[in-house]
């Protein structure tokens, strides 16, 4: 008898080399192995198209594809982080870059058939999130020192209201190590769910020994092909919101909200 499987289970961590220090255990798993791979291919990408000391002066469509990657990142770091010079700015762009680049090519490589989607998981997705969230916290530390807490507290504020103010700027500030990490996770388990389960659904219609399940067969996928169209759309986008959401953030970390005034 066939046993139905979840749509969830595409989203099942398996050990591929179990590894177990006391209570502590190592494993090597599918995530890890889904990683690695995205890693080999951004780094075999670059490596074919700079191999022989740089790419060609007319570019083949994977020389292309680096270049638009490189030079996506300036712009949005450009636009969204104001008060500062060209050059400071840009040296946030590597960071920017990483993240940017992984979640391109991570997200739709959850697309291939029997392939494992990392950023399904809200572990994977928060621990990017809190990172982000820390360096951004360092920056504005190390830009303006402990004034950097005057964030939370806007200019004019009456004294009785300051600390109810304090804790409604503090929570939202805070919640930004969640929200990036929240959507990402979101998106992806729900769009690849919801292609799992039409694409059963319609997997179970083809070979119903019914002829008006067979004829209404076509119904079903082509909704599939419909949905992951925008799904691809979906996991390729999330890769641009994330990076803007970061340049907003470090834009905010570096102007306090609108708080400079305090600083002058």
């Amino acid at each position: 008898m066939a046993t139905r499987m979840s749509p969830l289970e595409q989203f099942s961590i398996h050990p591929l080399i179990p590894m177990k220090i006391g209570n502590f255990y190592f494993s090597f798993t599918n995530p890890s192995l889904s990683m690695l791979l995205t890693l080999g291919l951004v780094l075999l990408l670059i490596f074919f198209v700079t191999k022989k000391g740089g790419g060609k002066s007319v570019p083949n469509a994977w020389q292309s594809l680096v270049e638009l990657i490189h030079d996506f990142v300036p712009n949005p770091v450009n636009e969204q982080i104001g008060g500062l010079s060209g050059n400071v700015k840009q040296k946030f762009s590597p960071r920017i870059s990483v993240t940017f680049t992984f979640s391109l090519f991570r997200n739709p490589q959850g697309m291939i058939p029997f392939s494992f989607t990392v950023t399904s998981h809200f572990l994977i997705t928060l621990a990017l999130s809190f990172s982000i969230f820390i360096g951004i916290t360092i920056v504005g530390f190390q830009r303006h020192g402990l004034h950097f807490l005057s964030f939370s507290l806007p200019a004019g504020v009456p004294l009785p209201l300051a600390p109810f103010l304090v804790l409604l700027e503090l929570i939202p500030h805070c919640f930004r190590a969640l929200s990036s990490g929240i959507r990402l996770f979101a998106n992806m388990m729900a769009g690849h769910s919801s292609v799992k389960i039409l694409s059963g659904s319609a997997w179970t219609m083809l070979f119903l020994n019914n002829f008006f399940y067979l004829i209404g067969d076509p119904g079903p996928l082509f909704i599939v092909l419909a949905l992951t169209g925008p799904e691809l759309g979906v996991a390729i986008s999330q890769a641009h919101v994330s990076t803007i959401s970061i340049c907003i953030y470090l834009n905010d970390a570096t102007n306090l909200h609108q708080n400079e005034s305090f600083h002058n």
